[in-house]
């Protein structure tokens, strides 16, 4: 390891360090089976599975800990409020990196930006082990997320994945397909140190034209592939919430994002970010238009 990477990899486990410290957190490998199977139980909690059919199972993250992947908790006085668990990912001519496979948070602490505090631990385990890269994907439509994601975090969109799991069961994604957003995070990248530092780059308001919006019943209206530079597609203010007060909307937005998605993405744009207020924004160089 040169000194420079080391002195970078010291700065992110102190950034790490600093984070949970302020929210009163402790971030820490779990390594014991009795912290797998709390873990287990605080997954099914978040999304909503039986006991029977939790998204990670305790044996699953046991055995995860015991080759080296990682699985960590995040503690509140002691009780386990969040749960990540990663693997090392190996595609051909590709480097290594990890692929962070899920990550739960119990509501009652959201707002203590406990998940922003499991993430910068995961960068510093990963530096410390020569890892330079992490992958993960999540919902579309689940706009804090991409906010978080693509902008507190600043990782960047690889591709959209349709129905990325097939049907999934449990509480949360039951019946609404599994569309995901993969993305990819550069640890040493100029833009991640600064946004894990807290100085992320807002993704200007957009004022390019608009390829999906919301009528004012609720509904996305498609509009004509534009022909733009810049390209904003809108996802809806709660997903989640509209899921349980009115599932048949809710696909209908899935089915409208993944087209104008697709189509965008075909036109040779890329996606640049999330605005705070939620529109996806798309870039496209002139001769890709």
């Amino acid at each position: 390891m040169t000194a420079v990477l080391e002195a970078e990899v010291r700065k992110a486990r102190k950034v790490a360090d600093a984070v949970a410290h302020a929210r009163d957190l402790t971030i820490r490998e779990l390594h014991e089976p009795t912290e797998h199977r709390d873990a287990e139980r605080l997954l099914g909690r978040v999304w909503r599975t039986g006991p029977a059919s939790p998204p990670v199972s305790g044996d699953l993250m046991r055995a995860l800990s015991h080759a080296g992947a990682y699985v960590a908790g995040a503690f509140l006085d002691g009780e386990l409020v969040g749960v990540t668990a990663a693997f090392l990912a190996n595609r051909p001519g590709s480097s290594a990196e990890l692929h962070s496979h899920i990550t739960g948070v119990v509501s009652e602490v959201r707002g203590r930006q406990v998940g922003w505090a499991l993430k910068l631990h995961q960068r510093a385990w990963s530096l410390e082990r020569g890892i330079e890269s992490i992958a993960w994907t999540f919902d579309p439509l689940v706009r804090r997320n991409a906010y978080f994601n693509l902008t507190k975090l600043g990782a960047h969109v690889v591709s959209y994945l349709v129905d990325f799991y097939g049907e999934m069961a449990d509480g949360v994604n039951a019946g609404q397909g599994s569309d995901r957003l993969l993305v990819r995070w550069p640890l040493r990248a100029p833009e991640v140190i600064a946004a894990a530092a807290g100085h992320h780059i807002e993704t200007p308001a957009a004022e390019g034209a608009t390829i999906l919006e919301t009528d004012g019943d609720g509904r996305p209206r498609r509009l004509a592939m534009p022909d733009s530079p810049t390209i904003r597609c809108a996802v809806p203010a709660d997903i989640e919430g509209m899921r349980l007060d009115d599932p048949a909307l809710a696909q209908v937005w899935r089915m409208e994002v993944r087209a104008a998605f697709e189509d965008v993405l075909a036109s040779g744009a890329r996606v640049a970010g999330v605005t705070k207020d939620g529109w996806y924004v798309f870039t496209r160089e002139r001769n890709n238009r």
